[in-house]
């Protein structure tokens, strides 16, 4: 048992997920840092350590639910309670529908949308007892549909979808639910969704488009130009703080304005202007 406000994250083996167990552990959190192969919790133990905090690091995939129930009974019987869930883990996507299966698009939807889901119901009767909070990460992805990212978007605008309609219902019952919205975070995105690979659609009528959409992407997220995870990490933490927390956050002045063009675009027309020309090839 304890008496500092316990947070289960999802996916913190790197990036938003392992700044915000540090960063939130040494706000006074007890951190529970779950992930779905705990081979790669090196680095999230080596900054726990070089932090100077103590995290409960376990693991945990968001897809099984089994595994996600029996991890909610663990936080019960080992703490008794659970003040605050951040739903993070999910996985970037890159494609377009007629170059994947649907098995692929399926596996999209599971670990960023059902994967949520799925956390959440099970986190739900100990966050009513403890009138808690639920954050969850999403993305300006959910806000702006884009250009090869048909699966990830859908599966972001659910997440959207689903918590807004939510966020009524639970505070009835006394839990806070909060969307967070970052744009391009400097974090292993590039290098996980395969951008640095050969694209199935190279050699198809898909091709200029797509590298032109790469190289949108590259240059949005080199660390020069990209919103840090600890910046993000801030964001939210200050939102697992807050007494009255926002239902929905962007992390940064651009992803505030690049989700405004949708929220004042009743006809779609400026979005369709915006994305159009991340695939118009570069002129000779």
């Amino acid at each position: 048992m304890t008496s500092s406000p316990v947070l289960l994250i999802t996916g913190t083996s790197s990036g938003i997920g392992l700044a915000t167990a540090i960063a939130a552990a040494r706000r006074g959190f007890r951190v529970i840092a779950t992930m779905r192969d705990l081979a790669k919790a090196g680095r999230l133990r080596t900054a726990a350590l070089d932090a100077g905090v103590e995290l409960d690091i376990q693991r945990l995939d968001v897809t099984d639910e089994e595994a996600v129930a029996a991890e909610l009974d663990r936080i019960r019987g080992a703490y008794g309670r659970l003040d605050a869930l951040l739903n993070n883990a999910g996985a970037g996507h890159v494609g377009t529908v007629e170059q994947e299966s649907l098995d692929e698009v399926r596996a999209v939807m599971e670990v960023n949308f059902f994967g949520v889901v799925s956390v959440t119901r099970a986190a739900l009767p100990l966050l009513r007892e403890s009138r808690g909070r639920i954050v969850t990460v999403s993305s300006v992805g959910g806000v702006v549909g884009q250009p090869f990212n048909e699966a990830y978007c859908a599966a972001k605008f659910a997440v959207e979808g689903f918590l807004e309609s939510l966020t009524p219902v639970a505070a009835g019952l006394g839990v806070k639910v909060t969307i967070v919205e970052p744009g391009a975070v400097g974090t292993e995105f590039v290098a996980n969704v395969g951008l640095e690979e050969t694209p199935a659609a190279f050699g198809t009528p898909y091709e200029d488009a797509l590298r032109a959409y790469l190289a949108r992407t590259a240059a949005a997220f080199d660390p020069a130009a990209a919103q840090t995870p600890e910046s993000v990490a801030d964001v939210i933490v200050d939102v697992l703080a807050a007494e009255n927390p926002p239902a929905r956050i962007q992390t940064s002045e651009n992803a505030r304005r690049f989700a405004a063009i949708k929220l004042s675009d009743l006809d779609g027309a400026h979005v369709q202007a915006v994305t159009r020309r991340w695939v118009a090839p570069a002129e000779a």
